[in-house]
């Protein structure tokens, strides 16, 4: 009697372990980690504290440039290619254009204004260039005919940004504080005959306060602790974690630094307007 009750309670055991594996085979498609990220999707950007126009005493404009060739920005690159969740800083601008959440704006004759609004079908078609080529025909391969091909945009292609920002003193905070305006992706042009560098254009303007939303619900790849210690991009840019240089300061006559330093110069002219700040920010405070 015992070892039927036993061989009773043990199949039931047996039934209840394979309705418990078959539910976990159930769940849903396999999992690319050991948890699910659901957090990202409900962060929200901090908004900007309110600041009143009496209460500026002080502004300075800056233009910078940020190189992702550079170690501390090369998160901003990689990707080159998407990875399920995981696209380049440009890729997700693009993609922003793409759906709509953001709008892009001309670079022409260095309009950093935002002032003329771009779509995306008219965004990528300045972007896409298209090129002629000799191929053999379809119908006799003796005969070479030119042909029309069409070379997609890269955003791998884009290695720097342009970034436009405001400093400015709260008296009411009493607080020197900097915000970015708009960023700028910049792509080098060069020669198809020699493949020499030529020149760089900038390709359009963002306006940065309407992109926040949208930058903080990406991640940015972090180099110390891997994907639980990811921020966003918006707390990449308000807490200045990248690397730049300054290529203009506001001035009366409207100049880059390249217009009338260069080499060794212009390093020192650029670092000169970064003491600037920082100089008019210590000499607020006696001690």
């Amino acid at each position: 009697m015992k070892k039927v009750l036993f061989l009773i309670v043990f199949s039931m055991f047996l039934g209840v372990l394979s309705l418990t594996c078959s539910a976990q085979v159930l769940e849903g498609p396999p999992r690319d980690g050991v948890y699910d990220k659901t957090a990202i999707s409900q962060v929200q950007p901090i908004p900007y504290p309110y600041l009143r126009e009496a209460d500026v005493v002080w502004t300075r404009r800056i233009w910078r440039v940020l190189d992702m060739r550079e170690k501390m920005n090369q998160p901003f690159y990689f990707p080159e290619k998407p990875k399920n969740n995981w696209r380049s800083f440009l890729t997700i601008i693009m993609d922003g254009l793409k759906e709509g959440s953001i709008t892009a704006y001309s670079a022409k004759s260095e309009d950093d204004q935002f002032q003329i609004p771009v779509t995306y079908k008219e965004l990528m078609d300045n972007l896409e260039t298209t090129d002629t080529i000799p191929l053999p025909s379809v119908d006799n391969p003796d005969i070479i005919v030119k042909q029309a091909v069409v070379t997609p945009f890269n955003p791998a292609d884009v290695k720097k940004f342009k970034i436009k920002e405001d400093y400015f003193f709260d008296s009411q905070r009493s607080m020197m504080e900097v915000r970015i305006l708009g960023i700028c992706p910049v792509v080098n042009v060069y020669d198809k005959n020699t493949g020499e560098f030529k020149f760089e254009t900038p390709l359009f303007w963002i306006y940065f306060p309407e992109c926040r939303n949208l930058f903080a619900k990406n991640e940015m790849f972090n180099l110390k602790n891997g994907a639980a210690g990811r921020m966003t991009y918006d707390d990449v840019f308000m807490k200045r974690m990248f690397s730049s240089y300054v290529y203009k300061e506001e001035n009366v006559y409207n100049r880059q630094i390249n217009e009338y330093s260069s080499g060794a110069d212009a390093l020192l002219e650029a670092e000169k307007a970064k003491n600037n700040i920082a100089e008019f920010e210590s000499n607020l405070w006696e001690y």
